[in-house]
């Protein structure tokens, strides 16, 4: 098992500020598995217009964070490295409760297909412990 910090977790994906959406990996076997951490601030861009009265994380930034954790679980595979992973689809999404500014959101995906050129994961966020949101990800590597 391994941990990333932001400047490795740069090294495997190509997202920046403001959509690198992950902070730090607690835990990676390359091509199975990834625990990762996404410290949520009110500094966020996205919460100055969802809602000004009231920050709420959107789902869709929810299940982005969960694809970039992912990402970097496929992406630290030898066959892999140094591409780049894209959406292909997203199935079964649900989202059980809020994530606002000071949260810690624990996205974790384990990878359950490996392609030739794609995959497939399953990713739980959390918050707190209790499930916030959950989809399966499909990823094109390219």
């Amino acid at each position: 098992m391994t941990q990333l910090n932001i400047q490795q977790i740069k090294e495997i994906i190509p997202h920046r500020y403001p959509m690198l959406l992950i902070d730090r990996v607690e835990e990676l076997i390359d091509g199975e598995k990834v625990i990762a951490k996404k410290n949520v601030t009110i500094n966020e861009p996205f919460f100055q217009g969802h809602f000004p009265h009231e920050p709420v994380m959107p789902g869709v930034l929810i299940v982005e964070a969960m694809a970039q954790a992912g990402a970097v679980a496929l992406l630290s595979l030898e066959q892999f490295r140094g591409k780049t992973a894209y959406f292909g689809g997203i199935d079964k999404a649900k989202f059980r409760q809020k994530v606002t500014p000071g949260d810690t959101l624990i996205l974790e995906v384990e990878i359950i297909k490996v392609k030739s050129s794609a995959g497939i994961g399953k990713g739980i966020a959390r918050v707190d412990g209790k499930k916030v949101a959950e989809a399966e990800l499909t990823f094109m590597i390219g």
